[in-house]
């Protein structure tokens, strides 16, 4: 019996979506991207999550008027007017000076550029990742989670290095994954690039990349491999190179890019926490530049950033039983999917649509997982690394984001097994990926 023709147009879209499925979910992941992107428009204003975005674009404004890196006045956290600062993403600092110094203080057109790009690159990347390590009929559906995750949305319009970082992982450990299954000296280069661009943007990323070089000699036990993680090594370190000397010349010690985990390790550990973690302070109490001791606002950018962090140690040394109570704490913090009531609107929004919304499917993908373990262990490597390294210094969502471009993975493994997802993905399945 012939099928009712409303029924055969709407089986004429989805096998056109199968046979080319990529392509739409690129065009619609950069079309919410640029609507947020205009949606936030051309002023830069303290919005929920998002505050640094007031730093990069200052500081921007000032690298491209030729004042260098460098505020007007005392900045946050403890940056007098006029010092050199190591404190903000060199990369990204530069990629939004170069906008400004090219067209003005026009941060639309900086908001509009990274929302196309992020919105063709990452879903492209979180592709590539789930064919490589779930399997390709999910790779569509990881995908379209990545396309239209809120939280992902929203950073993309926003002048910070949050989404331009998160798609540098993302192609990071595509390449770790390929790398694990069949390296080439070509794969080795883009390692080490991917790793100098991860890191200048943001140089926490780099603390998990020797557990995925450790995970690759282990699959490839050749000297072979221990000359391409040298090789990559030295790229990365190349790229690297150029910010490091300049610390040293401004502030004559040792910053091998950022000035910003001392901070955060004193603030994080501070005894005002006790054994319950506050990623935001009580208005009513002291503000983190008061709880700096005063007789260390002297020293400069770098110097203040290694006696804080020799501070926040010797908290740990002193009670270690409440360090460890305090980042049991931090679980709560980094893992909240759920609305609160000292939380805007918007924040509850992005919260429950994306991270709480994808949740169960996140963990379903990775219980399917343990058959393919082996593909998805560098997977497993970046976001158990990760995340132990937040919840044992700073727990914030924002910093949890990363780890949710790993999870939409397994994500997508999960509905791809649901019979709409598995019927969607047979095109894949037969045709191939791009």
């Amino acid at each position: 019996r012939s099928m009712p023709r409303y029924s055969q147009g709407r089986h004429a879209v989805l096998r056109r979506l199968t046979e080319r499925p990529l392509q739409p979910i690129l065009i619609l992941a950069v079309l919410l991207r640029l609507a947020a992107a205009l949606y936030l428009g051309n002023e830069v204003v303290p919005l929920p999550g998002s505050y640094d975005q007031i730093s990069y674009d200052a500081l921007a404004q000032r690298v491209a008027s030729g004042h260098g890196f460098s505020f007007d006045r005392v900045w946050w956290p403890a940056t007098r007017a006029e010092a050199p600062t190591a404190h903000w993403s060199f990369l990204y600092t530069g990629l939004l000076a170069g906008v400004y110094a090219l067209l003005g203080h026009q941060p639309l057109v900086a908001r509009l550029l990274q929302a196309g790009l992020v919105g063709l690159l990452l879903p492209w990347g979180s592709w590539h990742l789930a064919a490589r390590t779930v399997g390709r009929r999910a790779a569509p559906w990881a995908a379209l989670c990545s396309a239209v995750y809120v939280y992902f949305v929203y950073y993309s319009a926003t002048l910070m290095t949050e989404m331009l970082t998160i798609t540098a992982v993302v192609w990071l450990l595509v390449v770790a994954s390929e790398l694990a299954e069949r390296p080439t000296w070509r794969v080795w280069a883009g390692l080490g690039a991917l790793v100098g661009v991860a890191g200048l943007l943001r140089q926490v990323t780099l603390l998990p990349v020797p557990l995925l070089c450790l995970w690759i000699l282990w699959r490839h036990r050749s000297w072979r491999s221990l000359v391409g993680i040298a090789a990559a090594a030295a790229i990365a370190l190349t790229l690297i190179l150029p910010i490091t000397l300049r610390n040293h010349r401004v502030f004559d010690r040792f910053v091998l890019v950022n000035t910003n985990a001392g901070y955060a390790f004193f603030w994080a550990n501070h005894p005002i926490h006790g054994t319950s973690f506050q990623s935001i302070l009580p208005s009513d109490g002291p503000s983190y530049a008061d709880l700096i001791p005063k007789e260390l606002l002297g020293l400069d950018e770098a110097a203040l950033n290694d006696a804080l962090l020799a501070r926040g140690w010797g908290f740990v040394r002193q009670d270690p039983v409440r360090y460890l109570r305090l980042s049991f704490s931090r679980f709560e913090d980094y893992f909240e999917f759920w609305p609160a009531r000292d939380s805007s609107r918007l924040s509850n929004l992005s919260r429950v649509g994306s991270f709480g919304l994808f949740l169960p499917f996140m963990l379903v993908g990775l219980y399917l997982s343990r058959r393919r373990w082996r593909a998805c262990m560098p997977l497993y490597l970046f976001a158990g690394a990760y995340t132990l390294l937040h919840l044992l210094s700073w727990a914030l969502i924002r910093y949890r984001l990363p780890v949710d471009a790993v999870l939409l993975v397994f994500a997508g493994a999960a509905l791809e097994r649901i019979p709409l997802g598995r019927w969607a993905a047979t095109g894949l399945g037969r045709r191939g990926a791009t």
